[in-house]
């Protein structure tokens, strides 16, 4: 089901009229860990008492995400032609589509105007897009494109695949805190601290998975990218301050033939990454666009992966 799932959301996407009317399921958990936040991320409190109560308010998120999945996946287990509402519901979680969407509005802005560029590409990043350039843009919108592919698309597909719609539920859960509560300012560094973590280890499979499927639709451009994906893959992932975005960034570098990493600003403050593969820096938007083909093939190689597997099983 996650095969099929993978490819109607690849070919639909989210619908308009549904994100115009009830909104995304990713923006209700968002509501509900606002909520916790507001009520439990006490910032007088001790270290230690604030991380407990960190973890208070991700096991009430994912218990109240999971517990709905495993009800709706026991109903539609039980009537007939269910696994298709099943599986239409697990195409609310998976970004395939939205991501090579915007990743592609950036490579058509960028080809336009450097300040249309830069508000697309500031609608997938986290750095101060204000102050990129044209190969600032590219690099920021393929890093984005790369990890994305892994904490968007193959995580929650692996996810339902092995767990179902609880298991699917708990992840966009897990990985939501993440995005909005576990980054290290002063004010989650230790109310977000149990959501970065376990962040961390649901993502891990995943990001391996990404970098080996980069690595293999390399392969379509010949042997030299592939074993190019293969050697910055193990050579630089393990630089990157994160233990999984590593991996797939620098598989994607390696196949392009590009370097990713190096300097940026986040909110006003400079940092220096290292780099990811040892190629030329990104350049514009033909570099974008030879990054969302490769993508695609990865896509469709997980897409072909899955089905092998259920068939086999």
């Amino acid at each position: 089901m996650a095969t099929l799932a993978l490819l109607i959301e690849s070919l639909a996407g989210y619908p308009r009229l549904l994100q115009s009317s009830i909104g995304h399921p990713v923006q209700w958990m968002g509501k509900l860990i606002t909520f916790l936040d507001e009520g439990l991320n006490d910032p007088d409190a001790s270290p230690a008492s604030n991380r407990l109560n960190g973890v208070i308010a991700l096991v009430v998120l994912i218990l109240c995400c999971a517990l709905p999945g495993m009800i709706a996946a026991w109903i539609l287990a039980s009537i007939p032609y269910g696994w298709v509402i099943n599986v239409l519901i697990a195409t609310t979680l998976i970004a395939q589509k939205s991501l090579s969407d915007h990743v592609g509005e950036v490579e058509r802005a960028l080809g336009n105007s450097l300040p249309a560029a830069r508000l697309a590409v500031g609608k997938i990043v986290g750095r101060d897009p204000e102050t990129l350039d044209e190969k600032g843009i590219a690099k920021g919108a393929l890093e984005s494109l790369a990890e994305n592919a892994s904490d968007g698309v193959v995580a929650p597909a692996l996810w339902y695949a092995i767990l179902g719609l609880p298991g699917l539920l708990a992840y966009k859960a897990i990985n939501t805190a993440d995005s909005m509560i576990g980054h290290k300012s002063d004010q989650y560094l230790n109310f977000g601290w149990a959501s970065a973590r376990l962040d961390d280890l649901v993502n891990l499979p995943a990001s391996r998975l990404t970098g080996l499927l980069f690595a293999g639709a390399a392969r379509l451009k010949g042997a030299a990218p592939m074993k190019a994906a293969w050697a910055a893959m193990w050579r630089d992932a393990g630089k990157h301050q994160s233990p999984n975005a590593g991996w797939p960034e620098a598989s994607m570098a390696g196949a392009l033939g590009l370097s990713f990493g190096g300097p940026r600003t986040y909110h006003g403050e400079l940092v220096d990454l290292p780099t990811m593969g040892q190629g030329r820096a990104p350049e514009g938007p033909k570099d974008i666009a030879e990054g969302l083909s490769l993508f695609r093939n990865a896509m469709t190689l997980l897409m072909l992966l899955g089905a092998a597997l259920a068939f086999a099983l």
